[in-house]
């Protein structure tokens, strides 16, 4: 069963918030809202907890996770960012987008693209997500809490935005797979950010999601 902490949407107790980063740094696997879904999440650098949610997730290994950034400057070093990124990057963070970029040799491999050796990176505009990302010191996975259906003998439950109506139903359905809930009193939404692929000389928007005809604008 998860632990459930409650933390104020706009002033996160700063307890809290550290009780959640030293749980986080010891391998544990988050249920947290962002500015987009609610998303599964850990410490990048936890393999264990990595391996984790892809299991969660149902994810080969060669699918990237996305993880989230506390700002552009800590975009750079994870990431190669060119000229071009960088000016649309600039203009559009934080906010619900997803930028798809070269990885640079801190992403562990079980995050990134292993073909492409790219990597999907956010900056939230979420003020829990970027304390959360502040105590930390390192990025955070987001993945988003919609699960696979379920199969008839894997034991694995169904996330299905038609019927997920709160977060209490949410909480509910993964409270027996995440070691954390993040309670802000934030109810559930089904709207994706926007991604752009930023590893070929232009940008490119490949889903459109919130946000997407500001970034249609700059791309």
């Amino acid at each position: 069963m998860a632990k459930i902490f409650s933390v104020h949407p706009d002033n996160p107790q700063i307890r809290r918030i550290e009780e959640i980063k030293s749980a986080l740094s010891s391998g544990a696997v988050m249920l947290y809202p962002t500015d987009t879904v609610y998303a599964i999440g850990c410490d990048l650098n936890a393999k264990s907890a990595v391996e984790r949610v892809r299991q969660i997730k149902q994810l080969a290994n060669d699918k990237p996770l996305t993880f989230l950034c506390p700002s552009l400057s800590n975009v750079a070093t994870y990431a190669f960012v060119s000229d071009t990124a960088y000016r649309i990057m600039k203009r559009l963070i934080p906010g619900p987008y997803t930028f798809l970029l070269p990885a640079t040799k801190l992403v562990p491999r079980l995050v990134q693209s292993p073909k492409r050796k790219s990597t999907g990176i956010r900056v939230p505009n979420h003020t829990v997500c970027l304390e959360l990302l502040a105590a930390l010191g390192n990025p955070i996975i987001s993945t988003s809490a919609h699960l696979p259906a379920d199969e008839a003998d894997n034991g694995m439950i169904r996330i299905d935005p038609e019927t997920v109506q709160s977060r209490v139903e949410l909480f509910d359905r993964l409270d027996k797979l995440v070691d954390i809930i993040v309670d802000t009193g934030e109810e559930p939404t089904y709207e994706v950010s926007t991604i752009l692929d930023m590893t070929g000389d232009e940008a490119a928007i490949i889903r459109r999601g919130l946000g997407w005809e500001a970034a249609a604008a700059w791309v």
